[in-house]
């Protein structure tokens, strides 16, 4: 056994995390939805969405008979979207191409949809007990400082490098949860001791091996990521509102929201009441602005501008499948972005009547 797994393995035994909903079970259904969860997320926010889903659907077969508005709805909150759609597409395809049957190897699971390869080898490590190397964002930082390794993680040469070392620290002898309790081990001591910021390098069991520590060199390993501006963006959020129904619109999928319910979207610059008449076929009192809304994506920032406006005439309000007119409260129970739903919040059901309306 390597000298990393064998502290690890000991460490986790006293200081890991034993008791997260998913560690109950072998269900390879119950780890690949908290793994896609955890993608990006903090486990805190993560947990209480995790029970709801697996409430809601107990099965994989559940989940694919599901709609995807209804996956999008329980999902509502938890960005990064397409990792929702994708389980969506994963589900069917299990249940088509694998009757029903989870795969148990890393090299298939990678196959399917959103599941990349570290990913893929926590699903087969925690469901099946095969050993196989993880290399999430946290771990690429503990092997960075461990083995004094420069240059940003993202970069190719990096990255191999990284997964040349992971694999050479997967203790020998996995049997008798050896390997499931590495793998945690290494996920539990990048969240809570090799952090990003502030480390607690006193207490890690790495301590007396780690380059990063004996060169002074933590604060500077990993490499940071080269840093550029994002672009900024920027749409006017159409609310408008009829019989005290707002009106809302189902995003196209793939893109940005895909398959979510946003209020309808124009860009800067579009005159406002001829774009209601000509293409939505409505008549409306001169918009209310309201206070601009900053969202920033992975890529990019979005500076929203809402406009409120009243419905004069509803002889020929939109019939098609993409719009809906719902209350602002029902709205909520919807698959929409955190952004629309504090627009909604802020706009009308802060306890104060809508401004004109």
């Amino acid at each position: 056994m390597s000298i990393v797994s064998e502290r690890l393995i000991i460490w986790h035994g006293q200081h890991g995390r034993h008791h997260l909903p998913w560690q109950k079970s072998r269900d390879p259904y119950a780890i690949w939805l908290s793994e896609i969860m955890l993608q990006q997320t903090q486990v805190n926010t993560v947990i209480p969405y995790y029970a709801r889903f697996m409430q809601e659907f107990p099965t994989i077969d559940s989940l694919a008979q599901a709609s995807l508005d209804t996956v999008l709805s329980l999902w509502s909150g938890l960005g990064y979207y397409s990792r929702a759609r994708n389980l969506h597409i994963t589900a069917r395809e299990v249940m088509h191409y694998y009757q029903g049957q989870f795969p148990c190897t890393r090299e298939t699971i990678q196959k399917l949809p959103g599941i990349g390869r570290s990913t893929a080898a926590a699903i087969a490590v925690f469901s099946f007990g095969q050993r196989e190397a993880i290399l999430d964002g946290n771990v690429k930082r503990i092997f960075a400082r461990y083995y004094g390794i420069s240059g940003y993680p993202g970069e190719n040469k990096t990255q191999n490098l990284l997964w040349k070392k992971a694999e050479e620290s997967l203790p020998v002898h996995y049997h008798n949860g050896k390997i499931e309790a590495y793998t945690q081990a290494l996920m539990d001591l990048g969240a809570s001791v090799c952090t990003r910021h502030a480390p607690r390098c006193k207490i890690c069991p790495l301590q007396s091996e780690c380059v990063a520590l004996k060169e002074d060199r933590v604060n500077q390993v990993p490499t940071a990521k080269p840093r550029r501006p994002l672009p900024q963006k920027e749409a006017i959020f159409l609310l408008l509102m009829e019989r005290h129904n707002i009106l809302l619109e189902q995003r196209p999928s793939p893109g940005i929201w895909g398959g979510l319910w946003c209020p309808p979207e124009i860009g800067v610059g579009i005159d406002v009441i001829n774009h209601c008449q000509r293409n939505l076929n409505i008549e409306v009192k001169a918009p209310i602005k309201l206070p601009t809304l900053d969202h920033q994506f992975t890529h990019f920032k979005l500076r929203i501008h809402p406009q409120l406006l009243q419905v004069t005439s509803s002889d020929s309000l939109i019939t098609l499948s993409k719009f809906i007119w719902t209350k602002p409260m029902n709205a909520l129970a919807k698959g929409i972005p955190a952004p629309v739903r504090k627009l909604i919040k802020q706009t009308f059901l802060s306890g104060h009547s809508s401004p004109g309306i």
